[in-house]
């Protein structure tokens, strides 16, 4: 891998965004480009992260570089963006889907399929990475723009009978969560009590990383809204995993998790 020149570096991405409305053609020089920066030890080695795609382990300068310059014409052309991010999934590697994720995020939210391409995506992807980059990145503007709409879509993931969309729900939720501009958290508590009442199992470090983020938004209305929560859960199991998360929560809600008592050891005790 080369060292890095900036300045060459920004005229690279100049030139390869005049491809924006050639896919193809921009595919086949963002891969030359990309295959310029690879950092080949770590494509045939061991130390980088697992991921399921062909990656080139590009560093992070490369992609944010072109982003900055995709950014303003996936602003203007929302329709061309769309081609360009389908184009860029159907590429295949982690770099290019990335790429996609945050271009995704770029386009205006009343784009025609654009939310459907995010949820088919999303369910497509296995890398962990991609799947993060396409609920966080993704979804910015209707995050920011269409608040509603946005808690509209977490809300179908959250169904009852489809728990294993749950993890979607979550790591969608959390940048609004981190966002200081939003300040609504009265219904994001109303959605959420039958979940953390009901969360898996297998969903426990999701869980975990969820209610930090709420205690971080609003420490005393998230104290009191886990300890409404976890009084009005009909099953023991809610207690059970706070519980066995409760070493990575913070300490004002790691204090309410140990001194609650799960419903079936409250009566049990009750008619003792």
């Amino acid at each position: 891998m080369p060292a890095i020149d900036i300045a060459r570096l920004k005229t690279q991405a100049a030139v390869l965004v005049e491809k924006f409305d050639q896919p193809e053609r921009f595919v086949k020089e963002l891969h030359e480009i990309l295959d310029l920066y690879a950092d080949r030890t770590l494509r045939v080695g061991i130390a980088a992260p697992a991921s399921v795609l062909p990656a080139y382990r590009v560093p992070q300068a490369v992609l944010r570089q072109i982003e900055m310059e995709l950014n303003p014409l996936a602003t203007t052309f929302p329709e061309q963006a769309l081609a360009l991010t389908n184009a860029l999934w159907k590429a295949g590697y982690l770099e290019t889907r990335l790429l996609a994720a945050v271009l995704l995020g770029k386009i205006h939210p009343d784009t025609p399929h654009l939310l459907e391409r995010v949820q088919a995506w999303v369910a497509r992807a296995r890398d962990k990475q991609l799947r993060k980059a396409l609920l966080n990145a993704g979804l910015v503007r209707l995050r920011r723009e269409a608040p509603q709409r946005f808690l509209a879509l977490i809300q179908t993931w959250f169904d009852p009978s489809t728990p294993r969309l749950w993890e979607y729900a979550i790591y969608a939720l959390i940048p609004l969560l981190e966002d200081p501009a939003y300040e609504n958290l009265p219904p994001i508590y109303t959605m959420l009590t039958p979940v953390i009442q009901n969360i898996p199992p297998m969903l426990q470090n999701e869980l975990a990383d969820l209610l930090t983020a709420l205690y971080r938004a609003s420490p005393v209305e998230t104290t009191y809204f886990l300890r409404q929560a976890m009084a009005g859960a009909a099953s023991p199991q809610c207690a059970v995993i706070l519980r066995r998360v409760a070493p990575s929560l913070p300490e004002g809600l790691r204090a309410v998790v140990q001194s609650s008592r799960s419903p079936r050891y409250s009566k049990l005790s009750g008619a003792s």
